[in-house]
């Protein structure tokens, strides 16, 4: 009798690419989906039909998709274990997303934070619908695949919910049809703070550039934003509630080297700020280094693997995709597609 393969957790994640990916991207959850590929079967999507919520540069979003793919690749996303591939190859996701469309209602979405935020923002403007819609699509690309784990940080965890609201309404209507998903939070000290403001989020969508580094930040970029960052007047290297801005720094260091944030705090205790963020400085820079070299390989010398990896990854996400859309077809009454 030989032993059955275990079958692992099916885990999507999925990256926009508008603006630059981040350290925060990073650190905060491309470099998680590297620890964990082997233990769960991962998808890892481009989400490129997200980006279009807003108008984007046709020709720059072209190439922030393809540079998104090529970073997951140089950061050692393994395509021989995962898939990895552009959202917009896989037309189930906007198949199924109309149909979880037609069981969504619109007070739930209005509730979404997300929404509300940017709606305001938008100060009496016209807003597109796909502002509104986009987390039923986000749904979607978690449902297609059957998925039990998607890694988020707090601030998505609404969307898991609303996802998983939907799955059980459609569930309950038509019969058990979609796994119910678990948000996957990340550990204490991955969330990596603003430069210029450590009470928030590094985000890529932020209007000071300092406040943020990019993955393909050059060295004196990084140089630069760090000894420009937010510290306090203590002058004294602690990992304390009391200095946002140094805990900031240390966990970023801490992310890095896999030590703790509180045994940096001691090596570097006698150390004055400036030698404290020159020594944060290099170790982003040394980090980040072969990861940009590989970025700009692959984006030039070996383009073609890159598409054939993103040509193998779609194919495989359409494979699954597929049974899953079937079975939704027929159990809302629709034929599905013949051959």
């Amino acid at each position: 009798m030989t032993d059955q393969p275990i079958k692992k957790s099916i885990v999507f994640s999925g990256i926009q690419p508008t603006g630059n990916l981040t350290l925060g991207n990073y650190l905060g959850a491309i470099k998680n989906w590297v620890q964990h590929q082997e233990a769960f079967e991962n998808l890892f999507c481009v989400v490129d039909l997200h980006a279009i919520t807003l108008r984007q540069n046709p020709a720059e979003l072209r190439k922030r998709s393809l540079e998104v793919a090529a970073i997951y690749l140089a950061s050692g996303i393994n395509p021989k274990e995962s898939a990895i591939f552009l959202q917009s190859h896989v037309p189930e996701h906007t198949q199924l997303s109309w149909i979880l469309t037609c069981n969504s209602y619109m007070g739930e979405l209005s509730r979404m934070t997300q929404y509300k935020t940017k709606s305001q923002n938008k100060e009496g403007e016209a807003i597109e619908a796909g502002l509104f819609t986009y987390p039923i699509l986000m749904a979607a690309d978690i449902l297609l695949y059957q998925t039990e784990f998607v890694p988020v940080g707090q601030d998505q965890v609404q969307h898991v919910e609303l996802t998983r609201d939907l799955a059980l309404r459609f569930n309950n209507a038509y019969s058990p049809t979609f796994t119910i998903p678990k948000a996957l939070l990340p550990k204490a000290g991955a969330k990596i703070m603003d430069l210029s403001d450590p009470m928030k989020k590094m985000s890529k969508s932020s209007d000071n550039p300092n406040s943020f580094i990019r993955i393909m930040d050059p060295p004196e970029d990084i140089k630069r934003k760090i000894s420009r960052s937010v510290t306090d007047s203590l002058g004294v290297v602690a990992y304390s509630p009391e200095q946002p801005g140094i805990m900031n720094l240390l966990d970023i260091m801490a992310a890095i080297s896999n030590r703790a944030p509180e045994e940096l705090a001691k090596e570097y205790q006698h150390c004055g700020y400036k030698a404290f963020k020159e020594a944060c400085a290099q170790t982003i820079i040394d980090e980040l280094a072969p990861v940009q070299q590989r970025v700009n390989t692959l984006l030039t010398k070996e383009r073609g693997e890159l598409e054939e990896i993103l040509a193998k990854g779609a194919q495989k996400a359409h494979f699954m995709a597929q049974k899953t859309l079937r079975k939704v077809y027929k159990k809302v009454g629709l034929i599905p597609p013949l051959g």
